[in-house]
């Protein structure tokens, strides 16, 4: 909030992008809420990795509001708030739709239910604080305080993009078993397909969203500064929500290599939408 003694106009706006937020959560949760690997991480992912994920998502969330938080921010304090409403939500939302279709049973243990619904929480949360960019109308008057026409913007702009579908695929076996089948010629060649349709999908063929000082740039910086860059974020993205899951548990190192080139390949494309998008 950003008085102690708010307008009435100021808390139908909160009331307003409270009510996206939920939508938001919901719509970007449901992926991952109706995946039966989701609910069984919940059981058995350990615990501390379940707490580092949750404690070092947290500034994320309020870099995140920072950019396109779900209502206008203009303090520090603002995005802290705003992202511990999306938390709130996110653990809100999650904890209701998994009742609604039965995967939280009244005879689980309280371990059991906290687990799958925090994480759950994690993704839902990004899309209660996505719902104002997505869902809302933008005022004019009311620009992100993050500045996305930043380098800095850019860069943590694509690791939202890189990190949301990395977070969808990660929890998933066809990751590890893609990556088990894959040569290293394969490999490689896979690592430059994704750096290729990361910089094609947004800077070649000039989509929407295309950065302006792009067109003053040489076509070598643009590469080097926004392409490989976003690449190594989003393949750092998918090492450490690979890890997190414990996908990467008993793998030599060339084989976590593999499975973070098969992961870092959805999470490159997610990385160049979300410049796009956001």
């Amino acid at each position: 909030m950003s008085s102690a003694n708010p307008s009435p106009d100021h808390r139908r706006h909160f009331a307003v992008g409270l009510a996206r937020a939920f939508a938001g959560a919901v719509i970007f949760g449901l992926p991952l809420l109706m995946t039966m690997e989701m609910w069984w991480l919940g059981f058995y992912m350990e615990s501390w990795r379940l707490a580092l994920l949750l404690v070092l998502f947290f500034p994320f969330l309020v870099v995140l509001s920072w950019h396109v938080g779900f209502e206008p921010t203009f303090s520090l304090r603002d995005d802290v708030v705003d992202a511990l409403v999306a938390y709130a939500v996110g653990f809100v939302s999650s904890a209701l739709v998994l009742w609604l279709i039965g995967v939280l049973k009244p005879d689980a243990s309280l371990r059991e239910m906290v687990g799958q619904v925090s994480l759950q929480a994690v993704p839902a949360s990004i899309g209660a604080l996505l719902s104002q960019t997505q869902l809302g109308g933008k005022n004019a008057k009311q620009q992100p305080r993050g500045g996305v026409a930043l380098y800095w913007s850019d860069l943590f702009i694509m690791s939202v993009g890189a990190l949301f579908l990395a977070f969808n695929l990660a929890p998933t076996e066809e990751m590890v078993q893609i990556a088990a089948g894959l040569s290293e010629g394969r490999t490689a060649l896979l690592i430059v397909v994704s750096v290729a349709a990361m910089h094609l999908f947004v800077y070649a063929v000039a989509f929407r969203g295309q950065p302006q000082d792009h067109q003053k740039a040489s076509g070598w910086s643009v590469l080097m500064r926004f392409t490989v860059t976003g690449y190594v974020l989003a393949a750092l993205v998918s090492a450490y929500m690979l890890w997190s899951f414990g996908r990467l548990d008993g793998l030599s190192l060339a084989a976590a290599l593999h499975a973070v080139a098969v992961l870092g390949f959805p999470a490159a494309i997610g990385a160049a939408a979300a410049r796009l998008i956001l």
